[in-house]
């Protein structure tokens, strides 16, 4: 215990010494969205001018704002000012900020996203008051993009570990309390109340007892988890540690799709680092307490989200789910007693122990408590992570944090909760986020994601792409999810190429009761979401795609002619320009014509049109 107060007097100095540096400091968003924009290159470029000019300054590598849209993003610390925020940083930009405010006076204001620290920057905002920041509580995302995951000293610097040092002294029955008292329910998708799924495991006979980290993430356009990971991958460290400590398990397993490469390296990293300072091992802290934790690669199969799936996955077998009774807090990992608990969920926990589970029960609803991190994507302005306390509003995030549909669009639903989820119409907007008011409108929290659609979205494509999804993940194992899931996804085929008859609505809906009724697991409990949900607020579109043989959104080919309207038409030329087939001809600044033996369908000319001149016949 005397040798980790000396690692945390020596963190805090670092952790300040780095905050008042006499140098500047650049901090760069290196997290998967930043790199995949271009972080890596804005790095090297920054590195070669530093060394070359002889320039005295510190780069700085962090995890993800979560302005992804706005990628790669640079925070620069000039001694005497503070901290500024630029996005989309090239190889270009970071030059001119490095010559016009990091060596002069001109801020660069118009690259500016605003300024970090207090302080004033002429011209330039705080960037907590930037759209996508405002209304957010950052709690599980507090330090991502502000430390770098691979320094446990900054970790340590920023309360790490305390939680953990609590707890110890707190005992595991306080403990177990605290988390009770915070309300923290399971962020995976379930929403189970953590405490008691703590308690059903703490209370099982069977020796040992394991705790797992489900990290592998897999619902198309969620990302949360991943960024944690990336970003601040102690907290989930320090989360599973508490959580061992309370139900009595000496063994760890992170479960993480090995499509995360980023993220295994810095929880590797980070794994090494709290071995290293003697917080994982034996005798942690003279306390008595052992606990170690290893990193299992997933194959990147949806279906392992699933507890028992991803539990026979870890044990080597195949990734298939079982029947339930016994659950894995009864008959788990090699059929021992085991708590299987999300990326976001275990990062909770540091917080809740160390500023007591009061702190965080005073925020969110009567029912679902703290905050919830979403990846907020699709046909939105601004897209990204977002944190924000559970009854936010949709349109709160939609419009307020994202900006709104992109273009002159018109919103028209969103997707929550992944292929399982549903979609929550226009109408619903104002619908508060949480557990049971989700549940109640047809959809579900999920593990996070909100895919926003527009005015040019088919809801009945919408649900096809999803059970062609969920088809492809299906383990096989039962034939409710096999067949009837395969069996929905033909009948939207055939309803998309204009071939739906009458009935096939009713059918959808047969089906869909009899796959969530009789399916092993959740992967076929939920599969029926979109469609059942989409059939609930948009039956008109798949009335009008049956009967009318027409897809009002211009998305399914078969049923999809378009024109172009002379009288909105402004002659631009850009539907010329993007057409693959050279069907679209007309004079420059006059009303151009589409040549329908020559039109393939494919909605390009639809899609770009600012003046919204070309129609759906």
């Amino acid at each position: 215990m005397r040798t980790l107060r000396k690692n945390y007097s020596e963190a805090a100095d670092q952790w300040e010494a780095l905050q008042t540096s006499s140098v500047p400091v650049l901090y760069v968003g290196a997290a998967t969205c930043g790199r995949a924009a271009g972080a890596g290159e804005v790095i090297e470029r920054l590195q070669t001018e530093i060394r070359d000019r002889q320039i005295a300054a510190q780069v700085v590598e962090v995890g993800c704002l979560g302005l992804c849209c706005l990628e790669p993003l640079v925070v620069v610390h000039k001694p005497g000012s503070p901290q500024v925020c630029y996005g989309r940083v090239d190889t270009d930009r970071i030059v001119h900020i490095l010559d016009r405010y990091v060596l002069g006076d001109d801020p660069c204001a118009e690259w500016a996203l605003g300024t970090m620290t207090p302080g004033e920057v002429d011209s330039i905002g705080k960037f907590s008051e930037h759209p996508m920041m405002t209304g957010q509580v950052r709690h599980v995302l507090r330090n991502c993009g502000v430390i770098d995951p691979k320094d446990m000293s900054h970790y340590l610097a920023r309360d790490g570990y305390r939680g953990f040092m609590k707890a110890l002294e707190l005992g595991p029955d306080k403990t177990l309390k605290e988390v009770k008292k915070a309300g923290l329910r399971g962020r995976g998708g379930a929403g189970f109340p953590t405490w008691q799924k703590w308690q059903f495991c703490r209370t099982a006979s069977g020796e040992p007892k394991y705790v797992i980290c489900n990290a592998d993430e897999g619902d198309p356009g969620a990302f949360m988890d991943r960024s944690i990971m990336e970003g601040d991958p102690y907290s989930v460290l320090e989360g599973m540690a508490i959580g061992a400590y309370v139900i009595g398990a000496e063994s760890g397993y992170i479960y993480v799709r090995g499509e995360y490469p980023l993220a295994i390296r810095n929880l590797s990293i980070a794994i090494e680092q709290s071995r290293a300072l003697g917080l994982l091992g034996d005798n942690i802290l003279d306390s008595g307490f052992s606990f170690d934790l290893e990193i299992v690669r997933g194959a990147g199969a949806f279906v392992c989200g699933e507890e028992t799936a991803l539990i026979a996955s870890v044990q080597g077998d195949i990734g298939s789910p079982r029947q339930r009774p016994p659950y894995p807090a009864q008959a788990g990992l090699w059929g021992k007693p085991t708590n299987i608990n999300n990326v976001e969920t275990w990062s909770n926990v540091p917080a809740i122990i160390l500023r007591g589970g009061k702190q965080f029960s005073g925020i969110g609803t009567k029912q679902s408590k703290g905050t919830k991190v979403f990846s907020l994507v699709g046909k939105v302005r601004n897209t990204g992570l977002v944190e924000v306390p559970m009854g936010t509003t949709m349109r709160e995030i939609v419009y307020d944090i994202g900006g709104g549909p992109q273009k002159k669009r018109t919103f028209k639903a969103v997707q929550s909760g992944g292929p399982s989820g549903g979609c929550i119409p226009a109408p619903l907007l104002d619908l508060p986020i949480d557990f049971d008011k989700l549940q109640e409108a047809g959809a579900m929290m999920g593990s996070g994601g909100l895919i926003v659609m527009d005015d040019h979205t088919c809801m009945v494509d919408v649900a096809k792409y999803f059970l062609a999804f969920l088809v492809d993940e299906s383990c096989g194992k039962c034939t409710a999810c096999r067949e009837g899931v395969a069996q929905m996804h033909n009948i939207l085929v055939r309803i998309c190429q204009g071939e739906g008859r009458d009935g096939d609505i009713e059918l959808l809906e047969q089906l869909g009761t009899y796959v969530k009724d009789t399916s092993l697991c959740q992967l076929g409990g939920t599969a029926p979401n979109p469609v059942l949900s989409t059939l609930r607020y948009f039956r008109d579109e798949y009335e009008a795609h049956i009967h009318d043989k027409t897809c009002r959104a211009g998305v399914c080919k078969s049923l999809v002619r378009f024109a172009i309207d002379p009288d909105t038409c402004k002659g631009c030329g850009l539907c010329v320009r993007d057409c693959p087939t050279d069907a679209i001809s007309g004079e420059k600044k006059e009303p151009h014509h589409i040549d329908a033996d020559l039109c393939v369908q494919c909605g390009v000319c639809y899609e770009d049109c600012p003046f919204d001149a070309v129609l759906v016949e």
